[in-house]
């Protein structure tokens, strides 16, 4: 499934190639400022690729999970940047979001078929939701429409798939599989979904979803019940709570959000933003439109945070721009921030 849903016209400053740049790179603000590590992160043997790589996330051994649309659909890498195994092949249609749960089983929702799938660590399939290529008709509200990504709530191991490329709503499972409820429709108001895209809960139970085209973050609480919501963002697209120690971050991924004519419009995404759990702005990386220079993104799809406080970013680089490039290209889709102390 091609990601951007936006007729642009690109001229395509896509075509701006990665520039030599002489010392680190650094993104960010205040106290949340990342060197970039390389252009495009893990070394990858030869013959693999990524095309690119939908999802990332990290489990409780700091190994790095990403999801992606290449030679091998999972591929798990040390923090440096090295293969530790990988699994997956044959198995999905499109893939498109990776969760790590408790006991560090895998979560994977597959848009390709409409499923949702829970793994082993090392890729053993323990459960799948959904009946493979059987869709739910269009906004029935009914599991699955070309579902987006999956949170795990882990004092309770209850989990939510965010339903959200043909539907409108978010579903709420038991440990299990078995549905509890469901909540949403389409629309932009309180409560309502433009593409469900991600979704996260914070350590008190609070549900946060990135509701992308409708430009912004809605809260609910673990019963479904509207909270809050942050605006000011840009297409946010990814998001993921970093609960490590007694404060809990948000980090949001935003696509960019100008028009072809546009393109060179700063301060419109891509980028990342740095919140706190009341939607208090706390940084930014990402100030410049698209581009392969280092600095830029340009879909930040998936996103996760590692023990050391580094960020890495998946970004959906070949379905919004590679793949209308002449001639098509793979380009970057895969970066880590590295945290400045």
């Amino acid at each position: 499934m091609t990601e951007q849903n936006h007729d642009w016209e690109f001229g395509l400053n896509v075509n701006r190639l990665a520039a030599d740049v002489e010392g680190p790179v650094i993104l960010g603000e205040g106290d949340y400022k990342y060197e970039l590590s390389g252009t495009n992160w893990g070394t990858l043997p030869e013959g693999w690729r990524f095309k690119e790589a939908t999802s990332v996330a990290v489990n409780s051994k700091d190994q790095i999970y990403v999801f992606n649309r290449g030679t091998h659909p999972m591929i798990i890498f040390d923090t440096d940047g090295n293969v530790d195994s990988y699994w997956g092949d044959g198995v999905f249609a499109n893939p498109h979001a990776v969760t790590i749960g408790p006991d560090d089983q895998v979560f994977c929702v597959d848009n390709g078929d409409s499923t949702v799938r829970k793994f082993t660590a090392d890729g053993k399939l323990l459960m799948t939701l959904g009946e493979a290529h059987k869709p739910s008709p269009k906004m029935s509200g009914e599991p699955f429409s070309v579902p987006a990504h999956v949170a795990v709530d882990h004092r309770t191991g209850e989990f939510y798939v965010a339903d959200g490329y043909s539907n409108a709503r978010v579903h709420k499972y038991t440990p299990d599989g078995k549905l509890l409820f469901s909540w949403g429709e389409s629309g932009t108001g309180e409560g309502q979904f433009n593409i469900v895209h991600n979704v996260e809960t914070d350590k008190d139970g609070w549900v946060y979803i990135a509701d992308r085209e409708n430009h912004r973050v809605q809260v609910f609480s673990s019963d479904g019940k509207y909270e809050t919501q942050w605006g000011n963002l840009s297409r946010a697209a990814a998001i993921y709570i970093d609960s490590r120690g007694d404060d809990e971050f948000v980090y949001v991924g935003e696509y960019f959000c100008g028009i072809g004519t546009n393109d060179t419009g700063t301060d419109l995404g891509p980028r990342v933003s740095i919140f706190d759990t009341k939607g208090n702005l706390l940084g930014r990386a990402g100030h410049e439109s698209f581009g392969d220079e280092p600095g830029r993104f340009y879909s930040p799809h998936g996103i996760t945070v590692d023990s050391h406080g580094d960020v890495y970013v998946a970004e959906v680089s070949w379905s919004d721009y590679g793949s209308r490039m002449d001639p098509p290209r793979e380009l970057r889709s895969m970066q880590k921030l590295v945290k400045i102390d």
